[in-house]
């Protein structure tokens, strides 16, 4: 894993020579154990790299790598599993190689296949490759999006990296806030590709490339998710099912294990990680080494269920009970390693596991995308269940039972749900109930499936936002994928909107930065696109039954971990950020969110913001969240913007 920069101007190229030493050197974190520059005055290109030792650690594999022939220049993040498959095929058409990198084997690609080798690759990349012959700079990313690529164009001048922070080192890049991403932030807390928060400044989209010849920039597709409306392909029975999940998810752990350096995995307890980590000890021949993190507070730890897996795993297990003040502390660097606004608070647990894991292994395997993939997340179902029970219910009927419900206290509707917690369903047991009860009494006002899913992911809705600054959110993939979607079954609908927008803007940035923050490489298994194309041919029925979801996942890990370790309420992977809001963190809160500061700034309408704190630190209602999401813009800003 590595960080990537660079740029093409023929207008300003002195001094965007002398700024890449320093955009090369801003992710040093992402690839501390080597740098390389490459030039080509008469074309007005740069490329920067830091690399990450992972394959083939010797001088061999430095970039910027040109190829055999001296045409080609290529700076690259991430890993081609199956590139030495490639590498035969190649060599069979007379390429010949110097290094036993995965970096070559896509230069030589590219020169027998051009921009079509990228539907040879498994694995996750970036990266930025100048053809001399043709005068052209081309960027690529993987299907999914697991790895990140910014780039900038205006006035003649293109520039390109792995992260934000780089493009920031470039003298004279203008940060020049896009008047759409602060409300869109807020609303998502994270803001949607293509947009960064930065005007001319752009994300590249997952499974496309790019095209800069000097004068146009082109964006292509190369690969789009399957198609999922019907998810009736698949042919057999469940046991069928399971077995082929076994197999190819199997295929995508045992690729991922190809590594000359340590390699573990981060374990959570949850089902996700639960499966790769048993698939990963199936396919080793010593204990595979895993991490967990646990917190003290009720409702937020995991690491028990974790330990009690790795033991029956029989893998060489790491637990780390994080202090309050520990992950507290890591608060402050988050605008440093988020260098775009950032509002998920999960950022901070993700951020100390992966600080854990860096003490032993480079690599380490996750379970991310297990939940979109798998119908994991509880508000799929339930925005399911609720789009049926409302358009049944009248307008009236429904209106009033929401006045009823908005009406009665949090704090006294929880405190009758608790008892009776562990004596209900598991489909009806929720973490986090304060806020869940919100959600549910705003959703009672909505119908559609796609208003019911905006409120139960978005914490300022539009509404909320047309107060607090004046304009609302802008739209996105977000309405784009429900249009594309209509007619779809609702639990496919709603993975597909998730697997376009959420997953690869959220959750893969979150793990990406918070993993690379300390140069650990992560690898997402669940999200090699052979298992995408799998689970779009399942019926929602192996997705979610009995009230609960990830059925067929839960059937194939019942085959290597009893049920028992794993068959509980979803709990996530957060902090106790409204108890920090009220007691540890109140003062940054109130001196971040100040009326002072926020008028001088002219963003946000102040009374709005006093309320919302006032409201929360009362215990009047929960807006950790939405608080949280102001916080974190607060700090960003003044890190990056002075």
């Amino acid at each position: 894993m590595c960080g990537i920069v660079g740029f093409k101007s023929a207008r300003n190229f002195s001094g965007l020579r002398e700024s890449l030493p320093a955009a090369t050197s801003s992710m040093i974190h992402r690839g501390p154990d080597d740098a390389g520059l490459f030039f080509d005055p008469e074309a007005g290109v740069g490329l920067g790299h830091r690399r990450l030792s992972v394959i083939d650690l010797s001088e061999a594999g430095r970039q910027p790598m040109a190829s055999n022939d001296g045409t080609a220049h290529i700076v690259y993040n991430g890993e081609v599993y199956n590139f030495q498959e490639i590498r035969r095929t190649l060599e069979g058409a007379g390429h010949c190689f110097r290094t036993e990198t995965d970096t070559e084997v896509i230069l030589e690609a590219y020169r027998e296949w051009g921009m079509d080798c990228l539907t040879r690759f498994v694995g996750m990349f970036a990266f930025a490759l100048w053809d001399k012959r043709i005068g052209t700079l081309f960027l690529a990313r993987d299907r999914i999006g697991i790895k990140p690529l910014y780039y900038y164009y205006a006035d003649g001048t293109f520039l390109f990296a792995s992260e934000l922070k780089a493009l920031m080192a470039f003298q004279g890049f203008p940060k020049d806030i896009d008047p759409d991403a602060v409300p869109l932030f807020l609303h998502y807390q994270y803001i949607p590709a293509p947009r960064t928060i930065f005007r001319d400044t752009w994300k590249l989209l997952p499974g496309h490339y790019l095209i800069y010849d000097g004068e146009h920039v082109e964006e292509r597709t190369y690969w789009t998710l399957p198609d999922a409306a019907g998810s009736t392909d698949f042919e057999g029975d469940e046991t069928a099912a399971v077995d082929e999940l076994d197999k190819v998810l199997g295929d995508a752990v045992s690729c991922r294990l190809i590594s000359d350096v340590p390699l573990g995995a981060l374990l959570s307890g949850g089902i996700d990680s639960s499966i790769v980590a048993a698939l990963m000890q199936k396919a080793s021949p010593t204990p595979v080494r895993t991490f967990s993190i646990g917190f003290r507070e009720r409702g937020y730890n995991e690491a028990p269920w974790a330990a009690e897996v790795a033991k029956h795993l029989g893998t060489d297990h790491t637990e780390f009970y994080v202090t309050p003040q520990e992950a507290l502390d890591l608060i402050p660097r988050l605008p440093e390693i988020y260098d775009e606004p950032f509002g998920d608070a999960s950022a901070v647990p993700t951020s100390l596991v992966s600080r854990l894991a860096r003490t032993q292994v480079t690599v380490a395997l996750s379970g991310d995308g297990g939940d979109e993939q798998f119908a994991g997340y509880v508000r799929y179902w339930s925005t399911q269940a609720m789009a049926t029970a409302f358009q049944r219910l009248p307008n009236p009927v429904r209106k009033s039972i929401g006045r009823v419900l908005e009406k009665m206290p949090v704090s006294w509707v929880e405190k009758c749900y608790m008892p009776w917690r562990d004596l209900l369903p598991q489909r009806f047991c929720v973490t986090n109930f304060p806020d869940k009860w919100q959600k549910l009494v705003k959703l009672m006002a909505r119908v559609s499936v796609e208003d019911l899913y905006r409120m139960s992911i978005c914490y300022w809705s539009e509404y909320d936002l047309r107060s607090l600054c004046g304009k609302g959110p802008a739209p996105t993939q977000f309405e784009e994928t429900f249009e594309e979607t209509e007619g779809w079954p609702i639990l496919s609908r709603l993975m597909r909107v998730d697997q376009k927008t959420y997953l690869p803007d959220a959750m893969l940035t979150k793990v990406d930065r918070a993993s690379m923050a300390f140069s650990l490489e992560v690898r997402v298994p669940l999200l090699d696109h052979r298992v995408v194309a799998f689970t779009s041919r399942i019926p929602d029925s192996l997705n979610y039954r009995n009230g609960k979801g990830k059925y067929l996942l839960r059937k194939l890990l019942a085959r290597y971990v009893p049920e028992a370790l794993f068959d509980r309420p979803k709990m996530g992977f957060g902090v106790p950020i409204d108890g920090w809001l009220r007691g540890e963190l109140k003062e940054l809160l109130l001196d971040y969110l100040s009326p002072q500061r926020l008028k001088k700034e002219g963003l946000f309408q102040t009374n709005e913001v006093e309320k919302k704190i006032r409201e929360h630190l009362e215990f009047k209602a929960y807006h950790q969240y939405r608080l949280w999401a102001l916080l974190m813009w607060e700090m960003w800003r003044e890190k990056w913007l002075g």
